[in-house]
């Protein structure tokens, strides 16, 4: 089993783009833990994007098909399926999308919420959002 991906993780590169590493692993076959370096964080994108060849390797299945409008403003349909999420040394189950070859690699906020990380951009790095606001009884 690969271990968590560490707080100390994620960078920023020269032009101010965040990265960090992303690691996927089944739902349903748990314990391999697929690490991509370099991922784009991207707070403006609901969803994680995950390049299809590797959720395929992992047998994670497509669960739906799915409308996305990217950032050059086309619509695009992709498959989204089920996935364990991990970085900044947390994990959580989310939605994923299966990026094809064009695709950017990402990691969107639904998967930053889910993994209760805020990003900190000033000191490059992800920090713990701390306890998780719900409804009053």
């Amino acid at each position: 089993m690969i271990p968590l991906v560490s707080r100390r993780s994620a960078r920023m590169d020269e032009v101010g783009i965040f990265r960090t590493i992303l690691g996927i692993e089944s739902i349903t076959d748990r314990g391999r833990v697929t690490e991509l370096a370099g991922t784009l964080v991207d707070t403006g994108s609901e969803f994680t994007w995950v390049p299809r060849t590797l959720l395929d390797s992992l047998g994670i299945a497509a669960e739906r098909r799915q409308a996305f409008i990217v950032a050059d403003g086309r619509v695009v349909e992709r498959d989204v399926g089920f996935a364990i999420v991990h970085a900044g040394g947390f994990a959580t189950a989310d939605d994923v999308v299966f990026a094809e070859t064009e695709d950017l690699v990402l990691l969107g906020v639904r998967s930053l919420e889910g993994l209760n990380l805020r990003v900190d951009v000033v000191a490059k790095r992800f920090i713990e959002a701390g306890p998780v606001i719900t409804a009053a009884a």
